[in-house]
């Protein structure tokens, strides 16, 4: 087994000797951060070699100060996924190949928690505001509106005198107790009309 081992070892330190993600704890200890740096959903996978390996499956641990945002559910799936990869993989070198089989099915491996879909209770109360805020702008649309009904109506009031109203507008007499010019037009136009016009006095004698 040590000579198994040692071989594996020297193969996989050789692949991932330039990789960042890549790190060995121990001869029989490694690690690999899957995800790319930054992404809250990265973890960390930890692979250690039992005094039987390769013909038996590594331990996975998944429970490494890294992981601490990582919920449990993601963790069992990883470690799962891990162990039945090495059950198909016993009898040979499998390091290198489980952690790039968790590499490509990084993004079916998380599982999303449901508390994590919840509100928070200061999201909640931004959204009641938030509603508030709409209810009040809505009542604000429906004053406006009635505030423009209501001088339309008085503009049409305005634009449709009765006889009756615009003589009573004419009757009227300003500040200083006069009344507008032209306030009798309409009955000297009137008084001509029965009399007709004044002839000249030369006129009326010849």
């Amino acid at each position: 087994m040590e000579e198994l081992q040692d071989e594996e070892r020297e193969v996989i330190l050789s692949i991932y000797d330039c990789d960042p993600a890549f790190k060995q704890l121990s001869p029989i200890t490694y690690q690999y951060k899957i995800g790319e740096e930054g992404d809250p959903r990265s973890f960390l996978l930890e692979i250690i070699w039992g005094k039987e390996y390769p013909n038996e499956p590594p331990k996975v641990n998944m429970n490494t100060f890294y992981n601490k945002h990582i919920n449990e559910s993601t963790k069992k799936k990883v470690c799962e996924f891990v162990l039945n990869e090495a059950l198909n993989l016993v009898g040979n070198a499998m390091t290198y190949s489980l952690f790039e089989s968790v590499k490509e099915k990084f993004l079916e491996l998380i599982v999303v928690d449901e508390t994590d879909c919840k509100l928070s209770p200061d999201s909640t109360e931004d959204n009641d505001i938030n509603e508030e805020d709409d209810d009040n702008d809505e009542d604000d649309d429906d004053d406006s509106k009635e505030l423009e009904a209501g001088t339309s109506r008085k503009k049409d009031k305005k634009c449709h005198m009765t006889k009756a109203q615009k003589r009573k507008q004419w009757n009227r007499v300003d500040c200083h107790g006069e009344r507008p010019r032209g306030w009798n037009w309409i009955d000297v136009i009137h008084h001509l009309s029965q009399t007709g016009p004044k002839m000249p006095e030369n006129q009326a004698s010849s």
